[in-house]
């Protein structure tokens, strides 16, 4: 089994890359649901408390929690799935990286997915998915809480980089290559010829922004 990590700042495009894993039949698992699924067990809304779960768990069960409990999703994952690589959306630190990478050792690689602020804030502004997406200093602030965790250097140790500058096209494409995916394995592309932003479903550093450590574990 290949377990391929992703990491990357907010808006790089790791949401889209998932996507393109999903449509090849490549079981996709997301680090950020196990924080929503103990906000769940623990009677919260994960929307807003998010955050300060995951700050939480790091503090009762280690600085590796979320990717511990993660373990699992992966196995299970491999297991129900045909497919001989499962993606892992959500890497934030090398205390994560380096639980991966202990479990799965040469099968483990890291995917860096970059693109620089000013077209990581462009994405987010087009997404608009609420107010802080068109926010430049509430992104600024995001990145750094991102990049206090250890973001950064868990980008700076990747496997592999992926440049998301160009189009969407290219991007999915260079995705598959690193996938090991045939093109006709995946479904058609979208006719937008424009560049990949990120689906970046429920990032950690989106919610609570006030907690501790709200910088990491979405996906």
């Amino acid at each position: 089994m290949n377990v391929i990590g992703t990491v990357g700042l907010p808006g790089s495009g790791k949401g889209e890359a998932a996507n393109v894993a999903e449509e090849a039949g490549i079981p996709v698992v997301v680090m950020g649901d196990v924080i929503r699924a103990e906000c769940r067990r623990r009677g919260l809304d994960p929307a807003e408390h998010h955050g300060r779960i995951a700050g939480a768990l790091r503090e009762e069960e280690g600085d590796d929690a979320i990717a511990a409990r993660t373990l699992p999703l992966i196995r299970e994952a491999a297991a129900e799935s045909d497919r001989e690589a499962v993606l892992v959306d959500g890497l934030r630190s090398t205390v994560e990286l380096e639980r991966f990478r202990d479990a799965f050792g040469d099968d483990f690689t890291l995917v860096a997915v970059r693109a620089p602020f000013e077209l990581r804030a462009e994405r987010l502004d087009e997404r608009g998915r609420d107010d802080s997406d068109s926010d430049l200093e509430a992104l600024r602030e995001r990145d750094a809480r991102e990049l206090e965790l250890g973001l950064g250097e868990t980008l700076d140790r990747a496997d592999v980089e992926i440049d998301n500058t160009g189009t969407l096209a290219a991007f999915r494409r260079r995705v598959r290559e690193v996938l090991g995916v045939a093109d006709g394995e995946a479904s058609e592309e979208s006719a937008d010829g424009g560049a990949a932003g990120d689906a970046d479903p429920d990032p950690e550093s989106d919610t609570d922004p006030a907690a501790p450590n709200a910088g990491g574990d979405g996906s």
